[in-house]
């Protein structure tokens, strides 16, 4: 289901071969049309008739509005079930794409070709798709396998640091729920770079597909990977609302330092542990400033976390590095408690 393209595209080629798909789309964003583009174009070697759909750049792009813009488009190109979308890009473009392409006349085949550490380590895997509402994440969406994912490395030599730094956060977390000594590779790096993260993407990308092939559904298991997200998700859903959107994984990092305290305020790990990790963390990560005021705000947006039952606001944690559980109920006092710390 992952392939690496590190000796060229041929595979890729060989396998659109095999689904003979009457047409292909191919979605990117204004960046990946610019940096990756030519690339895969200029290695793409089929006879299908192929369509570039391009669409702005961002987390604000990935709503209901755009996807029937995208609905209306394939419409226009007579697209039919036979056919294949490409979703070339990050997070944002796989999440986006796969919803479109899971629901466009109930399902076409797409393959993920992500662009980003952030898109190769998570969001292209697992079959997760999704739209964001009304700066609520993800509120709607389907799981839907891609046919394939390629990953080619070269890529991420495209990015800037802070989508390289945003992805390296996901990796993290695989590592702090997972395997141990993942997270103690990972932190021994120095500097964040494309050569310095190449080497571990692949284990990475295999913690988190070995995961939700226990668990498709995110009925039990796959729910530790939301280690960081519901604070996270609420800090980044709050910063999109003020009109200052944060990369996804700054706001996940800031989510794990928030629930590693509260690992430890649970009396799931030690305070010496807590603050070992902490410290690797922010290593990596300035504190995003979040004032007092907002704390409440920030609350509600956690109140529709996906993970949620009833009233109650439920936390992956840590256990220990490198091991996870999940569907912890956490007290309102202990929250704000880990993000007034969180602040310090």
């Amino acid at each position: 289901m992952i392939t690496f393209l590190d000796s060229g595209f041929s595979q890729l080629n060989d396998f659109i071969d095999q689904l003979n798909p009457g047409r292909l789309l191919i979605l990117v964003d204004e960046n990946t049309h610019e940096h990756c583009l030519p690339t895969l174009l200029g290695n793409l070697e089929t006879t299908v008739p192929f369509e570039i759909i391009e669409i702005e750049a961002g987390e604000e792009m990935k709503t209901i509005e755009t996807a029937v813009q995208l609905w209306e488009i394939l419409a226009e190109f007579e697209t039919d079930r036979s056919s294949v979308l490409i979703n070339l890009g990050g997070g944002v473009i796989t999440d986006l794409g796969g919803f479109v392409a899971s629901t466009y006349k109930r399902g076409i085949r797409f393959i993920n070709i992500p662009t980003t550490l952030l898109g190769m380590c998570d969001a292209s895997i697992g079959g997760k798709t999704g739209i964001d509402h009304r700066f609520i994440k993800n509120l709607a969406g389907t799981f839907c396998l891609p046919a394939h994912i390629f990953v080619y490395p070269e890529f991420l030599k495209t990015l800037p640091s802070t989508e390289l730094r945003s992805g390296f956060a996901e990796m993290l977390k695989h590592g702090l729920i997972a395997d141990k000594k993942h997270w103690q590779e990972l932190t021994s790096i120095t500097q964040l770079s494309p050569e310095a993260v190449i080497a571990h993407i692949e284990k990475s990308m295999n913690i988190k597909q070995r995961i939700v092939d226990e668990d498709y559904h995110e009925t039990h298991i796959r729910k530790t990977l939301n280690f960081g997200h519901t604070v996270g998700h609420a800090i980044e859903s709050l910063f999109l609302q003020l009109g200052t959107p944060l990369p996804h994984g700054e706001a996940v990092a800031a989510g794990m330092i928030c629930e590693t305290w509260i690992s430890y305020l649970e009396d799931f790990i030690s305070e010496t542990e807590a603050n070992n990790i902490i410290t690797e963390l922010r290593r990596f990560y300035p504190t995003i400033p979040v004032d007092s005021s907002y704390f409440e705000k920030l609350l509600l947006l956690m109140s529709h976390d996906k993970k949620n039952t009833g009233s109650s606001i439920r936390f992956a944690l840590l256990n220990e590095t490198g091991k996870a559980g999940y569907h912890y109920e956490v007290s309102v006092e202990n929250i704000l408690l880990a993000l007034k710390i969180y602040q310090k």
